[in-house]
Order: structure tokens, then C-alpha cells, then sequence
């Protein structure tokens, strides 16, 4: 007799309910329904049709919160097992016959809440990862935090890929409301009633102001301005759309110089508010700032002209929000918006955007570890600066790639290309150098010059270079003041001085009232790590004392 093969327990049963419920709509067309009876609540679910072939195949025994929340919104008189899932306990408990205590669930950060309605042909904006992927900051000049998960192979084994996915797709879904409040366009009448969102954002039009707090207000309406229609998808009680099927496309809206200055001035307003106050808090407000431009970009009815300017003005506030993603430790986030950005710039054959782009993303490769990568990317810059006779530019291209050089610990290379910098900074600035450099003077070049002695282990350089960086900033660069302080706190470690690494650690922490910059707060982080063995040196103590009282505020 035939002996019997054995079981196989970590077979996944096919979920033949939600197969039933799916009908004759294709596993697109229900991806799409769930996404909308998502909305619909106030959740995101980034549904597509290979999460729904996940769930009919049986791969996903248990949803996650958000999508339970959809699904019970989408059948309220079925249970989870009822709609063929199994019970969450089960789930989160080894098997039966393995014994054991129940395994607890692996820890995800709550998502902060979400800005209300988006655009029905939200799923048309181009893909960039998504700011939801951490909590924002809490208010208050707190300087360490709890490291996040790490992701891949060297992470959690019970990292949840459907929050994961999530993460990753999230990010430009905006829509309407977004327009509506931050270029300062007429809102629909039911977008104007709905709940704001839980960020301000920054104003872009004529009239925009300020309040008594600091706080961007947009402009109000104008009289007879048009209105950006989302469609009876979001804001029709009355509509007769089918959730799953595709619904009316929206007339597109006629853009013009208007909103293009709009764009524009977003990208200066975060670039002066970054200058000032540093990324965390400002990252998710741009963000919405970014999701409205490729609305316009991808919704709205133009002329060449305002397509040339508003793809420039698009690309160059994808690189302020990755930016602030880099400034703010969300480095895969920063990455995927830099190539947003490229993308932009390749298909508009804007070779400035381009260079801003490889310039931007030689520093993340640099601080990400891939010293190679910004090489390359430093190098590429270059390639496409050449005719645009910036010497600031290339010079400051130059000087990302001396950080590569150092970082590879290569001295000839990187003391090569700090010689070709200095002589093309020395040649001065020009009416072709870009807006966006503004922050490029004497106090950076010294600055990045000092960052890479730092990564050459040559500390004596280093200290003096950094030195010179706060000599030379101007006020207004606070942020920037900050990050010099806490490299030169850094350096002086290096030298073995621990009274002066204290004295600059303490003079940082004092800043740190004004500045809010996760990359910034990480780096006074591990000098006080350090520092930690020595608090009985007098000044150790102080800065410690200062330091302990900031994170705990």
C-alpha cells in the first residue's frame, strides 16, 4: 500500500469568500474599490491587484488593521472569518504542535493622520515613497530618538509587507483639497466643508500671510477664479459611481502663470524655512506642496510654456522634499524622490534640474554609506553642468565628489577634486548660477571641506575647517550653525579633547530650541554616547546634564 505524502501545514488555503466577492471585476478593478471604500473612512490602503491575488491565494491568512478597517466598512455584517481570514490570534500564536507562548506582533508606529480627499486619478501620479513611513517628530527639541526597525535581511523576520507596501506607494496621492489649500486655487464647495488636514501647508499665491504663529495661511479664494473639479467620485453624495468601476474623468483645469508661481514659490518658502528651522517639522507640509504640483502637472490643461516651467518648478520641489526626507533620516524615502526628480528632468531635457538632482543624490549616497554611488552621481552632475556656466555649480559638484574620495579613503582623489573646487568657487558667483544655491558661500565650502578631513580620520583639519564654517555663517543659516557646531563637537572628540567636543556639544544643544533636524539630532546623539565614559571631566558633566534635559523635554 502506498504510503501517504506528509502534509504540507505552511500551505496557504485559497480564500474562496473574497474570491467570490470579487465577481467579474478584475483583480484591478477591485484593488481599486477597495482603495476607494478606504477613503471613504479616512484610511490608506495602497490595494493593488497583486494584494488581491495575495488574499484569494490565501498568502495573507490575516489582513492588517487598516485593511480589517476597509474591509469591515466594505461588508459590516461579515466577521473576518466570515470574509475567510483567520482569526488574528491564530495568526499571532506559533502552531499547536509546536508548542510555545504566543509569538507578540512585530511593532509598527502608528501612521500620522492622513490629508483628506485626494484625487480620483490620484493612481496616475508618479511613485515615490511615502512620508507615512515613521511617525512625524513629537514637538520639542528632542534629540534622540528609538533607531526604527531596520528593513531587509538584517531586519525584523516579522516585518508586515502589506504595511510595508503601504509605505512604499503612498506618498504622492494627494489631490483637490491639496490644490485648493496650497496654491491658493477655489476648492469645491463639499472639499471647502471637509476636515482640514492635520498639517499646515505652504501658501503659494498672492495675498498668502502669515498668522500671529508663524503659521503659512493660503490665500483667499478669488472672485470668479476656477474651480478644480476632483469629480462625483470624492465629493458627490448624490453620485451614481460604482466603486470598482472607473468613473467620469474631471475636465481639466486651465493652468497658468498663476499657479506656476505658486509651484515656485512653495520650493523658495521651504527653502527658507529648511534654512531656518531644519526638515522634521516642515516634511510632511511640503510634501502636500508636492503632491498638488503633479496634480497640476498631470490634471491641468497648459500651454508649452507653462509645461516648461511648471516640470522645472515640479522637479525642484521633489528635490526640496527629498531634501527634507534626508535631512529628516528617511534616506529610502529622499532616494526614490531624487528620482522622481530625475525622471522629471530627463523627460523635459532640463539639464540644470538634472544637475541639481546628481548633486543632491551624491550627498544621500555619501551619508547612506554607497561612496561609490556618489562618485558617480557627483561625476554625472558634472556631465550635465558643463554648459551651463555655473562655477558655483560645478564647484560645488566638485566638492561632492571629494566626499566620495574621502569616504573611500582615497587622500589624492579627494584632495584633487577639494583643489578643483576651491578654483572654481574662487572664479565667483554669475547670473547663471542656480536660485536654489543660495546657501552654497565661504561657511559650506569650509563646511563640507571639514566633513571630509572628518571622514579621512585627519582631525586637526577637520576642527579648524568646522571652526571656520561658524566663523563665516550668516544668521540666517541657522540650521546650518548647528550642523557646524555639532561636526566641530565631533571632531574635537576625534582630536581627544573632551572638554572642547563638551563645550561645542553644549553651544549645539543650545540651538537645538530653534532647529529640528533628525540628521543633526543623530550626530549630537553619538557624541554624547561617547562622551558618556568621561562624565567625570567637568564640562563632560555639563554638556551630558544639558543634553539628558533636551532629549527628555
Amino acid at each position: 500500500m502506498a504510503a501517504t505524502p506528509p502534509a504540507e501545514p505552511n500551505r496557504p488555503s485559497p480564500n474562496t469568500v473574497m474570491r467570490a466577492l470579487r465577481g467579474d471585476r478584475s483583480p484591478g478593478e477591485f484593488a481599486m474599490a477597495v482603495r476607494r471604500a478606504a477613503r471613504e473612512i479616512g484610511e490608506h490602503v495602497s490595494c493593488d491587484a497583486r494584494y488581491v491575488g495575495r488574499v484569494e491565494s490565501g498568502e495573507i491568512r490575516c489582513p492588517n488593521y487598516a485593511y480589517e478597517r476597509v474591509f469591515r466598512h466594505m461588508w459590516p455584517d461579515r466577521s473576518l472569518t466570515e470574509l475567510g481570514f483567520s482569526p488574528r490570534t491564530a495568526v499571532r500564536r506559533r502552531s499547536a504542535d509546536g508548542g510555545g507562548e504566543p509569538v507578540p506582533p512585530p511593532f509598527h508606529p502608528q501612521f500620522p493622520p492622513l490629508p483628506a480627499p485626494r484625487s480620483p486619478l490620484s493612481t496616475q501620479l508618479p511613485y515615490a515613497a511615502s512620508p507615512y513611513a515613521e511617525p512625524p517628530p513629537p514637538d520639542g527639541p528632542l534629540l534622540s530618538r528609538p533607531a526604527a526597525p531596520l528593513r531587509g535581511p538584517a531586519g525584523p523576520h516579522h516585518f508586515d509587507e502589506e504595511n510595508d507596501d503601504v509605505r512604499r506607494r503612498t506618498f504622492l496621492a494627494g489631490g483637490s483639497a491639496a490644490l485648493a489649500t496650497v496654491i491658493g486655487i477655489d476648492p469645491p464647495a463639499e472639499a471647502a466643508t471637509a476636515p482640514p488636514a492635520h498639517t499646515a501647508s505652504f501658501p503659494a499665491a498672492p495675498g498668502a500671510g502669515k498668522s500671529a504663529a508663524g503659521a503659512f495661511i493660503p490665500a483667499q479664494p478669488r472672485p470668479g477664479a476656477g474651480r478644480f473639479d476632483a469629480g462625483p467620485a470624492l465629493f458627490d453624495p448624490g453620485s451614481t459611481f460604482v466603486p470598482g468601476r472607473p468613473g467620469p474623468v474631471p475636465p481639466p483645469r486651465k493652468v497658468g502663470a498663476a499657479e506656476v508661481l505658486g509651484v515656485e514659490q512653495a520650493v523658495r518658502e521651504i527653502r527658507l524655512a529648511d534654512d531656518a528651522h531644519g526638515a522634521d517639522a516642515l516634511y510632511e507640509r511640503a510634501g502636500q506642496s508636492l503632491r498638488t504640483a503633479y496634480v497640476l502637472l498631470n490634471e491641468g490643461d497648459y500651454n508649452a510654456e507653462t509645461e516648461r516651467r511648471l516640470q522645472a518648478g515640479a522637479g525642484e520641489l521633489a528635490i526640496s522634499v527629498g531634501w527634507l526626507a534626508h535631512d529628516s533620516n528617511r534616506l529610502a524615502d529622499a532616494r526614490s524622490l531624487y528620482a522622481e526628480a530625475l525622471a522629471t528632468a530627463r523627460m523635459a531635457g532640463d539639464a540644470a534640474l538634472e544637475a541639481h538632482v546628481f548633486c543632491n543624490s551624491a550627498f544621500l549616497a555619501r551619508d547612506a554609506g554607497r561612496p561609490r554611488e556618489a562618485l558617480r552621481a557627483a561625476q554625472a552632475g558634472q556631465a550635465a553642468a558643463r554648459n551651463l556656466d555655473s562655477d558655483r555649480l560645478l564647484s560645488l559638484l566638485a566638492m561632492r565628489e571629494a566626499g566620495g574620495w574621502a569616504l573611500l579613503q582615497d587622500r589624492s582623489g579627494c584632495e584633487r577634486a577639494l583643489a578643483r573646487a576651491y578654483r572654481l568657487f574662487d572664479r565667483g558667483p554669475s547670473e547663471a548660477d542656480p536660485e536654489w544655491m543660495s546657501f552654497f558661500g565661504e561657511a559650506e565650502i569650509a563646511g563640507l571641506q571639514s566633513q571630509c578631513w572628518s571622514a579621512l580620520g585627519d582631525w586637526d583639519r577637520a576642527s579648524e575647517q568646522a571652526g571656520l564654517a561658524i566663523t563665516l555663517q550668516e544668521p540666517r543659516f541657522v540650521r546650518n550653525r548647528v550642523l557646524y557646531t555639532a561636526e566641530l563637537a565631533h571632531d574635537r572628540l576625534g582630536r581627544g579633547d573632551l572638554a572642547g567636543a563638551a563645550h561645542h556639544g553644549t553651544a549645539a544643544v543650545a540651538l537645538f530650541g530653534e532647529v529640528r533636524s533628525a540628521r543633526i539630532r543623530s550626530m549630537l546623539a553619538d557624541t554624547a554616547d561617547r562622551l558618556r565614559p568621561h562624565r567625570g571631566v567637568p564640562e563632560v558633566g555639563r554638556f551630558l546634564v544639558d543634553y539628558d534635559l533636551a532629549a527628555a523635554a
